[in-house]
Protein backbone atom coordinates (compact mmCIF):
# COMPACT_ATOMS: atom_id res chain seq x y z
CA UNK A 1 0.00 0.00 0.00
CA UNK A 2 2.66 2.76 0.93
CA UNK A 3 4.74 1.43 -2.14
CA UNK A 4 4.72 4.83 -4.06
CA UNK A 5 6.80 6.24 -6.85
CA UNK A 6 7.18 8.86 -9.13
CA UNK A 7 5.49 11.15 -7.05
CA UNK A 8 4.75 15.00 -8.65
CA UNK A 9 2.28 17.78 -7.87
CA UNK A 10 0.96 19.92 -10.39
CA UNK A 11 -1.70 23.01 -10.53
CA UNK A 12 -5.35 21.80 -9.83
CA UNK A 13 -7.09 23.40 -13.33
CA UNK A 14 -10.05 20.78 -13.24
CA UNK A 15 -11.24 17.86 -10.75
CA UNK A 16 -14.44 15.83 -10.25
CA UNK A 17 -13.95 15.70 -6.32
CA UNK A 18 -13.46 19.66 -5.63
CA UNK A 19 -13.59 22.77 -7.31
CA UNK A 20 -11.24 25.51 -6.00
CA UNK A 21 -13.89 28.90 -5.30
CA UNK A 22 -12.41 32.47 -4.49
CA UNK A 23 -14.94 34.15 -1.89
CA UNK A 24 -15.42 37.89 -1.83
CA UNK A 25 -17.75 39.76 0.92
CA UNK A 26 -18.21 42.51 3.11
CA UNK A 27 -18.14 41.59 6.67
CA UNK A 28 -18.93 44.75 9.22
CA UNK A 29 -17.72 46.98 6.57
CA UNK A 30 -14.28 45.65 5.57
CA UNK A 31 -14.36 44.09 2.51
CA UNK A 32 -12.24 40.51 2.69
CA UNK A 33 -11.86 37.64 0.17
CA UNK A 34 -11.98 34.02 0.81
CA UNK A 35 -10.41 31.13 -0.64
CA UNK A 36 -12.76 27.99 -0.03
CA UNK A 37 -13.23 24.55 -1.91
CA UNK A 38 -16.43 22.94 -2.82
CA UNK A 39 -16.50 19.24 -2.26
CA UNK A 40 -19.22 16.41 -1.71
CA UNK A 41 -20.69 15.78 1.77
CA UNK A 42 -19.78 13.08 3.41
CA UNK A 43 -20.48 9.83 5.39
CA UNK A 44 -18.47 7.93 8.13
CA UNK A 45 -19.24 4.75 10.49
CA UNK A 46 -18.39 4.06 14.28
CA UNK A 47 -18.24 0.14 13.69
CA UNK A 48 -18.22 -2.23 16.65
CA UNK A 49 -17.61 -6.44 15.69
CA UNK A 50 -19.43 -7.66 18.65
CA UNK A 51 -17.54 -11.02 17.88
CA UNK A 52 -14.04 -9.79 18.53
CA UNK A 53 -15.33 -7.14 20.93
CA UNK A 54 -12.98 -4.42 18.59
CA UNK A 55 -13.74 -1.33 16.80
CA UNK A 56 -13.42 -1.77 12.49
CA UNK A 57 -11.02 1.14 11.25
CA UNK A 58 -9.40 1.49 7.44
CA UNK A 59 -6.28 2.14 6.72
CA UNK A 60 -4.49 4.31 3.92
CA UNK A 61 -2.68 6.27 2.18
CA UNK A 62 -4.09 9.71 1.68
CA UNK A 63 -1.71 11.80 -0.59
CA UNK A 64 -2.56 15.50 1.04
CA UNK A 65 -0.99 14.19 4.55
CA UNK A 66 1.92 12.47 2.41
CA UNK A 67 2.54 15.69 0.97
CA UNK A 68 2.50 17.64 4.18
CA UNK A 69 5.21 15.28 5.80
CA UNK A 70 7.50 15.73 2.29
CA UNK A 71 9.73 18.05 0.80
CA UNK A 72 9.69 18.79 -2.74
CA UNK A 73 13.67 18.59 -3.91
CA UNK A 74 12.87 20.32 -7.09
CA UNK A 75 10.60 21.73 -9.78
CA UNK A 76 10.05 22.15 -13.09
CA UNK A 77 7.59 23.69 -15.25
CA UNK A 78 5.25 24.26 -11.97
CA UNK A 79 5.62 20.48 -11.55
CA UNK A 80 7.19 19.63 -7.90
CA UNK A 81 8.63 16.52 -7.75
CA UNK A 82 9.19 14.69 -4.16
CA UNK A 83 11.91 11.80 -3.67
CA UNK A 84 9.93 8.74 -2.99
CA UNK A 85 13.08 7.01 -1.57
CA UNK A 86 13.72 9.82 0.93
CA UNK A 87 10.31 10.14 2.02
CA UNK A 88 8.37 7.23 2.00
CA UNK A 89 5.04 6.03 1.16
CA UNK A 90 4.22 4.62 5.03
CA UNK A 91 4.24 8.90 5.57
CA UNK A 92 0.91 9.26 4.06
CA UNK A 93 -0.83 6.66 5.86
CA UNK A 94 -3.76 7.02 8.14
CA UNK A 95 -5.62 5.18 10.14
CA UNK A 96 -9.67 6.60 10.20
CA UNK A 97 -13.88 5.68 10.15
CA UNK A 98 -14.85 4.06 7.04
CA UNK A 99 -16.53 6.68 5.36
CA UNK A 100 -17.51 7.67 1.62
CA UNK A 101 -18.99 10.46 -0.72
CA UNK A 102 -22.66 11.41 -1.09
CA UNK A 103 -22.58 11.28 -4.26
CA UNK A 104 -25.23 8.65 -5.17
CA UNK A 105 -29.33 9.27 -5.72
CA UNK A 106 -29.36 7.17 -2.31
CA UNK A 107 -30.45 7.73 1.60
CA UNK A 108 -27.51 8.44 4.01
CA UNK A 109 -27.95 4.94 5.25
CA UNK A 110 -27.94 3.16 2.08
CA UNK A 111 -24.57 5.00 1.00
CA UNK A 112 -23.07 3.92 4.37
CA UNK A 113 -24.33 0.03 3.97
CA UNK A 114 -22.58 0.25 0.71
CA UNK A 115 -19.27 1.85 1.97
CA UNK A 116 -19.43 -0.71 5.04
CA UNK A 117 -19.53 -3.60 1.99
CA UNK A 118 -17.08 -2.35 0.30
CA UNK A 119 -14.50 -1.46 2.33
CA UNK A 120 -14.73 -3.71 5.59
CA UNK A 121 -16.19 -6.55 4.10
CA UNK A 122 -19.47 -6.73 6.20
CA UNK A 123 -22.68 -7.09 5.16
CA UNK A 124 -25.36 -4.95 7.01
CA UNK A 125 -29.46 -4.85 7.35
CA UNK A 126 -30.20 -1.19 7.18
CA UNK A 127 -32.01 -0.80 10.02
CA UNK A 128 -28.99 -1.97 11.96
CA UNK A 129 -27.52 1.71 10.86
CA UNK A 130 -27.79 3.99 13.61
CA UNK A 131 -27.70 7.64 12.80
CA UNK A 132 -25.24 9.47 15.45
CA UNK A 133 -25.11 13.51 14.60
CA UNK A 134 -23.87 15.26 11.71
CA UNK A 135 -21.28 18.12 12.07
CA UNK A 136 -19.60 20.25 9.31
CA UNK A 137 -16.16 19.43 8.85
CA UNK A 138 -13.09 21.44 7.30
CA UNK A 139 -14.35 24.74 8.11
CA UNK A 140 -11.86 26.95 6.99
CA UNK A 141 -12.03 26.04 3.47
CA UNK A 142 -14.86 23.74 2.60
CA UNK A 143 -17.51 23.46 5.16
CA UNK A 144 -18.76 20.12 4.00
CA UNK A 145 -21.65 18.52 5.96
CA UNK A 146 -20.44 14.67 7.22
CA UNK A 147 -22.87 13.06 8.92
CA UNK A 148 -21.50 9.72 11.24
CA UNK A 149 -23.61 6.69 11.45
CA UNK A 150 -23.12 3.21 14.22
CA UNK A 151 -23.18 0.14 13.34
CA UNK A 152 -22.70 -3.76 14.89
CA UNK A 153 -21.27 -6.16 13.33
CA UNK A 154 -19.96 -9.75 13.82
CA UNK A 155 -17.75 -12.31 12.43
CA UNK A 156 -20.86 -13.97 10.92
CA UNK A 157 -21.49 -10.98 8.80
CA UNK A 158 -18.30 -10.55 6.64
CA UNK A 159 -18.79 -11.55 3.09
CA UNK A 160 -15.25 -10.39 1.96
CA UNK A 161 -12.25 -9.27 2.85
CA UNK A 162 -12.85 -5.47 2.19
CA UNK A 163 -10.30 -3.26 0.96
CA UNK A 164 -12.44 -0.68 -1.15
CA UNK A 165 -13.57 -0.85 -4.89
CA UNK A 166 -10.75 -1.68 -7.08
CA UNK A 167 -12.35 0.07 -10.26
CA UNK A 168 -11.57 3.67 -8.19
CA UNK A 169 -8.32 2.71 -7.10
CA UNK A 170 -8.99 1.75 -3.69
CA UNK A 171 -6.38 -0.30 -1.46
CA UNK A 172 -7.83 0.03 1.36
CA UNK A 173 -6.70 -2.41 4.41
CA UNK A 174 -8.88 -3.56 6.98
CA UNK A 175 -8.11 -3.07 10.98
CA UNK A 176 -9.65 -4.08 14.21
CA UNK A 177 -8.99 -2.14 17.56
CA UNK A 178 -9.23 -4.02 20.52
CA UNK A 179 -11.97 -1.85 22.77
CA UNK A 180 -9.35 -2.06 25.75
CA UNK A 181 -7.01 -0.24 23.20
CA UNK A 182 -8.89 2.44 21.54
CA UNK A 183 -8.52 5.00 23.82
CA UNK A 184 -4.67 5.08 23.96
CA UNK A 185 -4.62 4.22 20.22
CA UNK A 186 -6.38 7.28 19.52
CA UNK A 187 -3.42 9.61 21.69
CA UNK A 188 -0.85 7.97 20.61
CA UNK A 189 0.50 11.13 18.58
CA UNK A 190 2.41 8.77 16.26
CA UNK A 191 -0.44 7.45 14.44
CA UNK A 192 -1.41 9.61 11.98
CA UNK A 193 -5.42 9.90 12.02
CA UNK A 194 -7.92 12.21 11.54
CA UNK A 195 -9.87 13.95 14.56
CA UNK A 196 -13.28 12.43 13.81
CA UNK A 197 -11.86 9.24 14.72
CA UNK A 198 -10.66 10.71 18.12
CA UNK A 199 -14.61 11.86 18.41
CA UNK A 200 -15.81 8.46 17.64
CA UNK A 201 -13.96 6.69 19.69
CA UNK A 202 -14.83 8.82 22.77
CA UNK A 203 -18.19 8.73 21.83
CA UNK A 204 -18.32 5.04 21.53
CA UNK A 205 -17.06 4.66 24.81
CA UNK A 206 -19.71 7.35 26.66
CA UNK A 207 -22.29 5.55 24.90
CA UNK A 208 -21.82 1.63 23.65
CA UNK A 209 -19.25 0.82 26.15
CA UNK A 210 -20.83 0.26 29.21
CA UNK A 211 -23.39 -2.65 27.06
CA UNK A 212 -20.89 -4.86 25.96
CA UNK A 213 -18.60 -5.33 29.40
Amino acid sequence: MENVSEVTIHPCKESKYIKPLRVQYTQNGVKKDWDAIKVHDSVCVVIFNTTSQSLVLVKQLRPAVYINNASPDWSSNDVLHIDSKKYPGSLGLTYELCAGVVDKNESLEEITRCEILEECGFNVPLEKIERITSYRSSVGHSGSLQTMFYAEVTDEMRVSQGGGNPDEGEFIDVVEIPIQEARTFIMDENITKPVGLMFAVMWFYANKLKSHI
